[in-house]
């Protein structure tokens, strides 16, 4: 940076969104773990105090980023196609959340959902309805997504780890997740690739919850209906 560069970005006058979208960016770079008042003064190159001035404390700069990220999801299409609608929102969804991967640990910790969070679920609803489901099914449907509705979701088992066969005395006790585990060395040019891969496993299921959705939805479902 030049000279002229540094005295230009001195002047920028330090407001709530260059605090937030720095907080952001520093996350990003060195994870949320690293994330401090003092280390984001640093990257302003501002006295800590100076912080305080538009975020209370950590917590409420947590809340902030959180909306911050919440608000590069992309507005629901048009077209009367409800599915598409809100599938495409979700892997919107999902795309912004790969871009901040320390945010699904921060939306999961807030103790209440922040005004950006309530507005795009606010906005899913809305995308329900308008699709034909009653009230009473998004309800339902809402509860159904949980998480995936604003791009990730918790994950059974960690398949992160090294793979290969399981260990023999392991598969002889858990004959079943030892058949799942050798279904996830899929053949090489199949579907999903030579492992497991998380994209196609997340966008199996939510294409599952939403055929299931258009299909009470067409029969007029209620959770008043007795089986």
């Amino acid at each position: 940076m030049t000279r002229q560069e540094a005295t230009h970005t001195q002047r920028i006058p330090l407001n709530r969104d260059r605090v937030l979208r720095a907080a952001v960016a520093l996350a990003d770079a060195t994870g949320i773990d690293a994330l401090s008042m003092r280390r984001l003064a640093q990257e302003l190159d501002v006295v800590p105090m100076a912080l305080y001035k538009h975020v209370a404390n950590k917590e409420e700069l947590l809340d902030g980023m959180t909306d911050a990220v919440v608000g590069e999801i992309d507005p629901p299409a048009a077209g009367p196609d409800w599915q598409r609608v809100v599938r495409g929102r979700i892997l919107s969804a999902r795309r912004v959340l790969l871009r901040h991967p320390w945010a699904a640990r921060v939306i999961e910790s807030r103790t209440n959902p922040t005004p950006a969070v309530l507005a795009y679920l606010d906005s899913m609803a809305g995308s329900f309805r308008d699709g034909g489901l009653s009230a009473d099914l998004t309800h339902h449907v809402m509860h159904a997504m949980g998480s995936r509705l604003l791009g990730f979701s918790q994950e059974l088992f960690d398949a992160s780890g090294p793979s290969g066969p399981p260990d023999p005395a392991m598969a002889a006790r858990y004959p079943h997740i030892a058949e799942l585990a050798a279904t996830a060395a899929h053949e090489e040019g199949s579907a999903v690739g030579g492992g497991c891969d998380d994209q196609f496993e997340f966008e199996f299921a939510l294409d599952l919850l939403l055929n299931g959705f258009e299909n009470l939805r067409r029969e007029s479902w209620t959770s008043t209906r007795k089986a």
